[in-house]
């Protein structure tokens, strides 16, 4: 391999998730020799004489045991097991990575060193000055054993010894499941208490029901504005919750002044006797083009419904401050436009527009679904005014 770049007398075999950030004495828990860390799965912590700079380093794959030089001064062997395909000799701080073209199979490793202690005492190798030491990583297949001591010469190697020996033993493999298994139950407890508090948050500071969860529709737009008016309407009953779609549709087509028109009293009629839609209103594509053919849909513009800010949510910028007015396209469904944030004075909707979804919403066959959307349309028909629609839905729930 030639040359590999040491610091802090550093260099390691990587190969799995366990070897980032791996720690010097969790690599050399429980071992007898302080030169090859092997304590951690996957991975080898390998301590060097010189502190900075380059040493000459390498790396053998064996089929068996290879002799032993005994030009080596200090040497140890440990067990060791990949943990990918990818094992890799890496330099500290994430430096330059070697692949080793390692298996994933047991292997006995043999560490060898030669002159650990003049490069400790030279302490920083600078380019072009001599190497002192060198060593000698060694792979074979093996079976799992306890580390080992084949020779030891230099003072640093035995200061290293004597630290590995001096550790705790490392935790049993029943011990480290364990240690895994609370560790995972707590990292779950954390993310759904994170998850509950996000959800009150959201909800108003109240958990919400299952019926809430699965209505759909405009439910997180009306919570909004008033999150506890939407538990209270789910509080209500099926009843109230089909007196208030019947009130929220009436008030939006009051306010745009569509009550006026033959075909959406017709409408309302309807919904009052518990009654499908008749026609335009049946299809909403159809509803959508009666609006826009009839003449006599009068032209009133309101401005955006806009919610309290509830701290620490923060509006969004508007990108466009273009004063506009917005309608749906007929025959591609409804929208209701709400806004956060200051309203826009130029900003105006058309209100007949803004209205029709109440209507078309208090029909749903689910009755939450149908006050829910039906009050959120309806909202957006009030646009300023809205207060006055929830207070009276509000009043509605209470009186049911």
């Amino acid at each position: 391999m030639g040359e590999v770049r040491v610091e802090y007398s550093q260099i390691y075999v990587e190969s799995g998730p366990n070897a980032v950030g791996l720690g010097l004495p969790e690599a050399f828990a429980g071992q007898n020799s302080g030169l090859c860390g092997a304590a951690v799965p996957g991975a080898l912590w390998l301590h060097t004489g010189l502190h900075t700079g380059s040493v000459r380093f390498c790396v053998e794959v064996h089929d068996q045991a290879p002799h032993l030089d005994p030009a080596w001064e200090d040497v140890v062997e440990a067990s060791f097991r990949p943990a990918s395909a990818e094992a890799a000799l890496v330099e500290w701080g994430g430096g330059a990575v070697r692949e080793l073209g390692l298996r994933e199979i047991d292997y006995r490793v043999r560490y060898c060193a030669r002159g650990m202690d003049e490069a400790r005492g030279q302490d920083t190798r600078l380019d072009g000055q001599p190497h002192v030491d060198r060593y000698l990583l060694q792979f074979w297949p093996g079976e799992p054993a306890p580390d080992r001591i084949l020779k030891q010469t230099a003072a640093i190697a035995a200061y290293w010894h004597d630290y590995a020996r001096e550790l705790p033993a490392p935790p049993s493999p029943a011990e480290r499941a364990e240690a895994e298994r609370r560790a995972r139950l707590a990292r779950e407890r954390a993310a759904e208490q994170r998850r509950s508090a996000l959800e009150q948050r959201q909800w108003g500071g109240q958990s919400p029901s299952r019926a809430l969860r699965a209505v759909g529709g405009n439910v997180r737009g009306l919570v909004a504005f008033d999150a506890a008016l939407v538990h209270a309407i789910d509080a209500a009953g099926a009843a109230t919750q089909r007196a208030v779609a019947r009130l929220a549709a009436h008030r939006a087509c009051e306010a745009a002044g569509l009550d006026q028109l033959d075909w959406v009293r017709a409408g309302l009629a309807a919904l009052d006797e518990g009654r499908p839609l008749p026609p335009p209103l049946d299809d909403p594509e159809q509803a959508w083009r009666a609006l826009a053919a009839d003449p006599r849909v009068p032209d009133r513009t309101v401005g955006r419904a806009v919610p309290p800010e509830r701290p620490p949510f923060r509006p969004p910028a508007r990108h466009d401050d273009r004063p506009q007015t917005t309608r749906p396209v007929p025959g591609a469904g409804h929208s209701v436009q709400i806004t956060r944030g200051e309203p826009d004075p130029g900003l105006r909707m058309s209100q007949p527009h803004m209205a029709l979804p109440a209507l078309l919403d208090a029909a749903a066959a689910e009755p939450l679904r149908a006050a829910l959307d039906a009050v959120y349309a309806g909202v957006a028909a009030y646009g300023e005014d809205h207060p006055a629609l929830l207070d009276e839905v509000r009043s509605r729930c209470q009186g049911a």
